[in-house]
């Protein structure tokens, strides 16, 4: 029996400290209980982390309701991320809500809740093109919109500068099949007067447009935009011409979300190094361009955390109905694990199959608490 319980006791160590023949036996004497406690405890956490992490990837593509990540590389990101005032707003936040999770905010659904949506204007059909010339912009939305819940609705559009002070009038049409006779329906106009020299973005409200678009797909043909000063020049930016990238039209939709609070949970937190054997929260950072994911914008990365730690049940004062339960029949249950009690959304700024900027909401990404249960 001596003999047996050597053998084991090798075997241990050589599954759960890797190390050569010749340092066993110079360190045999040295080693302790207490270090093999240690040793076994380090390789569960790191495999506690290598599992956070692939959960965390098949998370975010499950509660985004996507099979695969969008296959959108750093260059297309590049050409297509527009360089306008609420893009960079969004991105501003990131310095105050990428590792804010205080507010402990839990969502109704455990799938994505979309905030923002920027559309970029695609070329519209070709039955509503003149001499196979698109005149600008089609906007896609999902039917699944509800139109409800769209507090706003902005398009965006850039101006080229003018070569002196004018004044642009710049005019919004509703696209028509030609074959419709009367090919477009004014739906805005404006004056807007500019400084020589200066290039600008400009927002105007479509939010009464979108919603018919919404209750009414079919007329949804597109938009013609047009900004004519006084010479009569066109200084829309319709389309990427070289050095334009990122100029073009885009609308931002903003939608009503409806968050829940959560009640706030007791846990330990160690750092990675600690000796701590019980259950506890770790520090995990995730990194989207280690994933190469460049369709995810913002965050870049985030603090994800993680549990790791045994469950005894001596630690378990909140749940003594369980202990005594587990207690009176030990062989009828695995026994309590280590796992999230409290976990939070991230923010996030990312584009979609489609070409989309979405601003949303990816609940529970966020490992708060940890706890026995």
């Amino acid at each position: 029996m001596h003999l047996m319980q050597v053998l084991v006791y090798l075997s241990f160590w050589v599954v759960f400290c890797p190390v050569g023949l010749g340092d066993i036996a110079a360190h045999k004497s040295s080693v302790t209980a207490e270090d093999s406690e240690q040793c076994s405890s380090c390789e569960f956490r790191q495999h506690s982390k290598l599992l956070r992490l692939h959960t965390i990837k098949s998370q975010i593509l499950s509660k985004l309701r996507l099979k695969q990540a969008p296959n959108i590389s750093r260059d297309v990101v590049k050409q297509i991320l527009p360089k306008a005032p609420p893009l960079q707003q969004l991105l501003d936040q990131y310095d105050v809500l990428a590792d804010d999770n205080r507010d402990g905010i839990v969502e109704e659904d455990d799938h994505a809740t979309t905030e923002t949506i920027m559309a970029m204007g695609t070329e519209p059909d070709p039955i509503v093109q003149v001499d196979r010339k698109p005149r600008c912009c089609f906007f896609s939305f999902s039917p699944k919109i509800q139109s409800n819940r769209i507090l706003k609705a902005q398009l965006w559009v850039h101006l080229r500068s003018a070569d002196e002070a004018t004044t642009i009038f710049l005019q919004i049409s509703r696209l028509k099949p030609v074959t419709d006779g009367n090919r477009h329906t004014r739906i805005r106009s404006l004056k807007i007067d500019v400084n020589a020299g200066t290039s600008s973005w400009q927002s105007i409200d479509v939010k009464q447009v979108l919603l018919v678009w919404l209750r009414q797909p079919e007329t949804n043909w597109g938009i013609e935009i047009n900004a004519f000063d006084t010479k009569g020049n066109d200084l829309v930016v319709t389309s990427a011409e070289p050095g334009e990238e990122g100029l073009q039209p885009f609308m931002e939709v903003k939608i009503s979300d409806h968050p829940k609070r959560s009640r706030r949970d007791s846990g330990l937190d160690c750092e990675e190094n600690s000796p701590e054997s019980r259950c506890c929260r770790y520090p995990l950072t995730v990194d989207f361009e280690d994933f190469g994911w460049d369709w995810i914008i913002a965050p870049k990365r985030y603090k994800a955390n993680y549990c790791s730690g045994e469950c005894e049940y001596m630690h378990l004062q909140k749940y003594p109905h369980t202990h005594l339960v587990n207690k009176a029949n030990p062989r009828g249950t695995a026994g309590p694990c280590c796992t999230p009690t409290k976990m939070s959304p991230i923010n996030m700024l990312y584009f979609n199959r489609k070409e989309q900027i979405i601003y949303g909401k990816i609940p529970s990404m966020v490992v708060d608490r940890c706890g026995c249960s």
